[in-house]
């Protein structure tokens, strides 16, 4: 994910577009899906795109899609809010603690 926003915020988003699938989807295609796929990972819930929207924006070639925030799930720094009032200029993401228990029949 961290690869991703980052490609994404540099304007390189091709770059991670599989080789091996060569020349078959456009170019605007590729950057929609990632595009999307941003947007489906924000960090606020409440920013995230319902199923709805999701279909819409991948069927249509003019739906309007908002630039992507910080992702939720990105280790490392997050650049500054471009709309928040104050002046910090990186703050760390949160890193969630989560337990995982995998239960195996004796």
């Amino acid at each position: 994910m961290p690869q991703a926003w980052r490609l994404w915020r540099e304007g390189r988003g091709m770059e991670l577009m599989d080789s091996a699938a060569g020349e078959s989807y456009s170019p605007s295609e590729v950057l929609r899906c990632i595009h999307v796929g941003l947007l489906c990972v924000q960090e606020q819930a409440e920013d995230r795109p319902n199923m709805d929207t999701v279909v819409l924006m991948l069927s249509s070639d003019t739906a309007s899609m908002p630039q992507p925030k910080n992702p939720g799930f990105c280790l490392g720094r997050r650049p500054a809010d471009t709309d928040s009032s104050t002046s910090k200029q990186d703050e760390s993401c949160t890193v969630n603690q989560v337990t995982v228990t995998v239960l195996d029949g004796r």
